[in-house]
């Protein structure tokens, strides 16, 4: 075949162009990213072993945190943005992201979970993810339109990959830049290297959670009453959870050195295991996540998570507010279950993925990881909580930088195209009473 020939069919067909250029950009993003996702979940995995082991390697939190503050202090300022600067790159590209971003996060993480912190795995995963696939960019002499479809696709990239659920990936990195909006330009991409990542780490041996719903009741509308009933609180946690992480960073922030700010938070953590008298409430929880689907736990159980997981992250501590939130919400549907009168399994699988929704804004990716990870049988009432727990966070987020594309509703339409501010918003509600 001439290559007049060759381009006249790429002119006849540009989307067969399209597809096999992202074909190997989105094989080049699923290899790293899943072969790094499978090196965090396993380094995961040694640091809690390790810290179960020798518990009292929990008092040096606040040094750890200190080493960690001063690496980013003089090595990634940029990167202290974190996911809000992947969120900005896809609003507005400019440099690359700075590859240093991926081993410090990675290292300040494994650091977090070693010596006792409250944190997670999703930041992590789709910081390191960003910053390895913007690499890609300027080989591939990528302009600033396929630079956003190409951070796009590596955020659902990491985040399938380091939850074994590729389809929710796919789509958490379409909707959780613009509240409101989906990319349609990005969803082959999105799709793509969302699969292939998880295939990759799933073919490097490491496995993922398993969760079991045991129980699910006919939908009817008494049912349907008390799931949206459920996603109610599950919004008001979500909205608690946002603005304590904002207010307790808020004055972290007054403190000028910044390493200095772990100490802090990382002491307060440590006092606060040694009085509790157990670490089920730091690391990522996931036996306590695990017991809530069949085991009726204290009910103040997602409380003290959710404020040890706040003062983690707020001092600067690194992981992800992903799987804490999992903590938090399967813990309340669990302490739900003492008067709302649905399976205790059920009311855990919705608060784990609803709790979620409304604190990052992305109800149908939440809907559909909760598909993949319990079932579709479960998909009438995890979709009905994620979307009441959406309507109700209102305009807070955990993602600063996340830009308002269409108003949850008619009451928000003047906030559109402005960036997610919870303090505006709460004055905003205010003013409306």
């Amino acid at each position: 075949m001439s290559f007049v020939q060759a381009n006249n069919i790429i002119k006849r067909f540009p989307s067969i162009f399209y597809i096999f250029r992202w074909i190997i950009l989105c094989g080049l993003i699923g290899i790293s990213v899943g072969s790094a996702s499978a090196f965090f979940l396993e380094s995961l995995d040694w640091a809690r072993e390790t810290r179960e082991a020798n518990k009292w390697i929990i008092w040096l939190l606040p040094i750890a945190g200190f080493i960690v503050g001063l690496m980013y202090h003089f090595f990634g300022k940029k990167a202290e943005a974190g996911n809000n600067l992947l969120i900005d790159t896809i609003h507005k590209p400019k440099e690359t992201i700075p590859f240093i971003m991926a081993p410090l996060v990675l290292f300040g993480t494994i650091v977090t979970h070693l010596f006792g912190g409250s944190a997670g795995r999703e930041g992590t995963a789709l910081q390191m993810a960003g910053a390895i696939s913007d690499q890609f960019s300027k080989p591939f002499r990528l302009r600033p339109r396929d630079r956003r479809i190409l951070i796009i696709a590596s955020i659902s990239a990491g985040f399938g990959s380091v939850f074994g659920t590729p389809l929710a990936g796919a789509i958490f990195g379409l909707e959780v830049f613009f509240i409101g909006r989906l990319r349609y330009d990005a969803i082959f991409p999105a799709f793509l290297a969302a699969i292939i990542a998880d295939i990759v780490t799933t073919m490097w041996g490491v496995g993922h959670t398993q969760y079991i719903i045991n129980s699910i009741p006919e939908i009817d509308p008494l049912n349907l009453l008390l799931a949206i009933g459920a996603g109610i609180i599950f919004g008001i946690v979500a909205i608690s959870f946002s603005l304590t992480t904002k207010n307790l960073g808020t004055l972290y922030k007054k403190i000028p050195f910044a390493p200095i700010r772990p100490i802090v938070g990382g002491t307060i953590v440590a006092v606060a295991v040694f009085l509790l008298g157990t670490t089920k409430y730091i690391g990522l929880g996931i036996p306590t996540i695990e017991a809530s689907f069949s085991t009726q736990l204290p009910a103040y159980d997602f409380g003290i998570k959710l404020i040890l997981t706040a003062i983690t992250l707020a001092a600067g501590f690194k992981g992800g507010e992903v799987t804490p939130l999992f903590f938090i919400g399967a813990t309340l549907g669990n302490a739900l279950s003492l008067f709302i009168p649905l399976p205790i399994g059920l009311l855990a699988g919705m608060g784990f993925v609803a709790v979620f929704a409304g604190a990052t804004n992305t109800p149908l990716a939440c809907s559909l990881m909760a598909i993949e990870l319990f079932g579709a049988e479960c998909g009438v009432y995890v979709a009905v909580a994620c979307v009441v727990s959406y309507l109700v966070s209102g305009n807070t987020s955990i993602y600063g930088t996340q830009v308002i594309g269409v108003a949850k509703h008619l009451s928000f339409g003047r906030l559109q195209g402005k960036k997610i501010n919870q303090v505006e918003y709460l004055k905003d509600k205010f003013r409306s009473l």
